[in-house]
């Protein structure tokens, strides 16, 4: 079994591991942190894991947490740099989906982040942890940072045109919508049911902390730069993303639909639909899946590509355990190969 510890698991990310982790037949949970519960029994926080998880909160300690096999940071950014490198001295192999390792450039980092990175050095080690991308560098990883919400249905409906050299790198755009989940478990007025409900609205519009993180991911791995439009907004919605992502074609001869069926087809959480398709987020609610259609309006010079996960879980939680299973030389789908909840 392997021993897993979870380092803040009071927000959404956190019991969406505990959700999936709870029936992952090759897992033992040891322990979860939270300074602000400590001494509380999870199903009492949250009710939906009574009978599932049997474990109470407790004070983060690096002793502890190094005697697990991996440990999983759902902490707000700026919080796993500080306990990430006494683990990775005692061989512990940590997964963060916090932004803290996301990104190459130390100095690009502390500009968005708007504070100075504790250990740089440890940006060289992380990997970047998309599977669909990075397979082979996961299995040996030792730090793996896990891709932003809005990273992972943007890249992913990237890649294979820009892969293939379909459109123009310089004129891409990204139009995307999350749910108020996204802003994470805390009260705040913008997320009040009274703000958001029948409402709908861009923020973000001069600079979003994703930016540098989809640029830099899309720009490395094609080997050229990347110049993005990237426009989030807030829908009246619990979780999910729909990402509506436009590029420039730099040729009409080509089956769009096949290069993407193509890229995708051994892939086990990016669905890719039936050619005029229109996928909904609610079609990916509580799944690890990615659902993507790919369209070309008016058989223009424009391919309109439509992107679709739930943020808590492709986007943040269910990624996480993708990774570890291949960390572990697991089949990948194991504890994560959830139907979507319906309607």
């Amino acid at each position: 079994m392997i021993k897993v510890g979870i380092v803040g698991g009071t927000g959404y990310t956190g019991v969406e591991l505990l959700r999936l982790l709870a029936n992952h037949p090759d897992v033992s949970l040891e322990v979860i942190t939270s300074r602000s519960e400590a001494g509380m029994p999870v199903s009492d926080l949250f009710p939906n894991l009574r009978g599932h998880v049997d474990i109470v909160f407790s004070e983060p300690d690096p002793d502890i947490l190094a005697q697990c096999d991996v440990v999983f940071f759902a902490t707000p950014h700026t919080v796993a740099m500080a306990l990430v490198p006494e683990l990775i001295k005692r061989h512990t192999r940590v997964i963060d989906l916090s932004a803290d390792f996301r990104l190459n450039d130390v100095a690009v980092w502390e500009q968005w982040y708007n504070t100075k990175h504790t250990c740089p050095e440890l940006f060289e080690q992380a990997v970047y942890g998309l599977p669909e991308l990075n397979r082979d560098k996961i299995r040996n990883a030792q730090l793996v940072a896990v891709p932003g919400c809005y990273p992972t249905a943007t890249e992913l409906g990237f890649l294979p045109l820009l892969e293939a050299e379909l459109i123009d790198p310089m004129h891409l755009i990204a139009d995307a919508k999350t749910g108020v989940s996204g802003a994470g478990r805390k009260a705040a007025i913008p997320m009040l049911m009274a703000e958001t409900s029948g409402s709908f609205k861009a923020y973000g519009v001069n600079g979003h902390r994703h930016l540098p993180e989809i640029c830099e991911v899309l720009s490395e791995h094609c080997q050229r730069k990347v110049d993005l439009t990237f426009i989030p907004h807030l829908a009246p919605m619990v979780r999910g993303i729909h990402a509506t992502l436009y590029g420039r074609l730099t040729t009409q001869d080509v089956d769009l639909q096949k290069v993407f069926e193509d890229r995708y087809a051994n892939e086990p959480f990016v669905d890719v639909m039936p050619h005029g398709s229109m996928p909904e987020t609610r079609s990916v609610q509580g799944s690890n899946v990615c659902r993507i259609a790919v369209h070309q309006p008016q058989n223009s010079d424009t391919v309109v590509v439509l992107s679709v996960i739930d943020n808590l879980v492709k986007g943040a939680s269910g990624q996480a355990i993708h990774n570890m299973n291949i960390m572990f030389g697991l089949d990948e789908k194991t504890g994560i190969n959830v139907i979507a909840m319906m309607p």
